[in-house]
């Protein structure tokens, strides 16, 4: 068995269970908070406000919180994040427990949590790679079982747990996300300590933050796997806003068949998150990750044009399917070529312009509701999605993933890397 192994084995593990337990509070929240925003409006901009606030954290700190991160200790993080967003969450269940809840109160909760998830995931992100090594497949591997994990946690068995929760009352299922929340932080706060990321210390925060953005934007293989979350979270956002009210007044779906409509996507993640290695030996990895961008574009067409919740739920799951490959092989590729000084930064920025597309897209689909119809939102998406799989195919090519990992080994060892930007500036401009 090799060290990598080992560590998969070993420290992974914990972190493997800490994401397991946290992503299921998540999958009943994600059910939950629609349908108890259904029950104090009908509005679909009202409905867009509180899925758009989660995501405003990484428009306004997005990159400023990567080079915080590469100053902290990553576990340190992690773990103090985990148990603020606990203590957070009682504020929204003690309102509903009062009946004081509203939507402000939703959207405010919603952006502290986002904010909470800009530094634990740009800190996880970046502690991946500290705890297994720079191996592609082992980083394949770990990032294959986490996502699985998280997708048959938040996707399949939350969401229905959700639904059902919320008919005891809207207070369980937001204390039930609590509770995983404080479970996650004592398991990270047990995982190994990792060295702390080597900082220019006399560099001010906003240098270093601009020296991660500029990073990922001088670097075209990096931009490339950028720009497809950044359009595809505002085509998914603009989808989940009005899904709620489109599987209840199109499709007549009640609560729990909605928490079981997401579990159909969820289904199709795990799928996708278990054979995104097979994908990426046998086509390349830029290869595949044009297949599997594809594939979501045509499952929304399908979903805009689903007669019933059966042709809906499986284009759901064809969705899935394609998200849950995309985040197997997009990241693990990026934590394989990024210096480890610079992987905060870089993973903030690339998260940062997905989760700042993201309110426009959830604004665009209430918008789009509200004037024209409750599918026109799912036909839009649709068409960004197959329009930006186009353009950036040449950019994620099999020819620039080759040459990025080459270019990466040779350079491992280098001196400084952040003041001579991308390992690879030499081989971008091929096709």
């Amino acid at each position: 068995m090799t060290a990598e192994k080992a560590q998969l084995t070993n420290g992974f593990g914990r972190l493997w269970t800490a994401q397991t337990v946290s992503s299921l509070g998540d999958g009943v929240s994600h059910a939950a908070l629609p349908l108890i925003a259904l029950t104090l409006t009908r509005d679909p901009m009202a409905l867009a406000a509180v899925t758009a606030a989660g995501t405003v954290p990484w428009l306004l700190f997005g990159v400023l919180g990567g080079a915080l991160v590469d100053r902290w200790d990553r576990r340190r993080t992690m773990w103090v994040t985990d148990a603020a967003r606990a203590v957070l969450l009682a504020i929204p269940a003690a309102a509903a427990a009062f009946d004081a809840l509203s939507i402000p109160l939703l959207a405010a909760v919603a952006f502290l949590l986002g904010l909470g998830g800009l530094f634990f995931d740009t800190a996880a992100t970046a502690y991946l790679p500290a705890l297994l090594g720079r191996d592609t497949a082992v980083l394949e591997r770990a990032n294959s079982r986490l996502r699985g994990a998280q997708t048959a946690m938040s996707g399949f068995a939350g969401p229905p747990a959700g639904s059902a929760l919320l008919a005891l009352g809207r207070a369980v299922p937001l204390l039930a996300d609590a509770v995983s929340f404080a479970l996650s932080a004592l398991l990270v706060r047990s995982l190994p300590a990792s060295a702390r990321p080597e900082s220019t210390a006399r560099d001010s925060l906003l240098r270093q933050a601009r020296a991660g953005a500029s990073y990922v934007f001088r670097d075209r293989l990096l931009l490339g796997l950028a720009l497809r979350p950044a359009v595809g979270n505002i085509a998914f956002l603009a989808v989940e806003t009005v899904l709620a009210l489109f599987a209840h007044d199109r499709l007549g779906i009640a609560d729990f068949g909605f928490g079981l409509l997401l579990a159909a996507e969820a289904t199709g993640g795990l799928l996708g998150a278990g054979i995104a290695s097979f994908l990426g030996r046998r086509l390349g990895t830029g290869a595949a990750l044009t297949c599997t961008a594809t594939v979501e574009g045509l499952a929304i067409l399908g979903l805009a044009a689903a007669p019933n919740p059966y042709v809906a739920g499986l284009a759901l799951a064809m969705c899935g399917a394609g998200m849950g490959a995309t985040m197997v092989l997009g990241p693990s590729l990026r934590q394989a070529i990024v210096p480890a000084h610079l992987m905060g930064r870089v993973a903030s920025t690339s998260r940062m312009l997905a989760m700042c597309a993201a309110p426009f897209g959830a604004f665009l689909g209430g918008w789009l509701a509200g004037a024209y119809d409750i599918r026109t939102p799912l036909y839009v998406a649709a068409g960004l999605l197959l329009t930006m799989t186009a353009v950036t195919a040449t950019m994620t090519s099999n020819r620039q993933v080759e040459a990025a990992l080459r270019a990466a080994a040779s350079a491992a060892d280098a001196d400084d890397p952040e003041t001579r930007g991308p390992v690879r500036e030499g081989v971008i401009g091929g096709s």
